[in-house]
């Protein structure tokens, strides 16, 4: 379904429109933004998951209503 869907010639159409879109100056901000979110995520999927520990209470307490 999606064979050859990233040709060279579809990424200089995607990057044709973005720069008709967000304008020369803004493009390699929204590139750098982009990269940096990669990175975070790539960095978060690595760090093992913390658990919570077993004394701590997980229950909420609720305002009590005084109608």
């Amino acid at each position: 379904m999606f064979e050859g869907l990233f040709q060279p010639m579809h990424l200089l159409v995607i990057f044709f429109i973005a720069l008709l879109v967000f304008g020369p100056k803004k493009l390699p901000e929204l590139g750098k933004g982009i990269g940096e979110g990669i990175r975070a995520l790539k960095e978060g999927m690595k760090e093992t998951p913390v658990e919570p520990s077993k004394s701590a209470s997980t229950a909420v307490k609720l305002p009590e209503n005084k109608s």
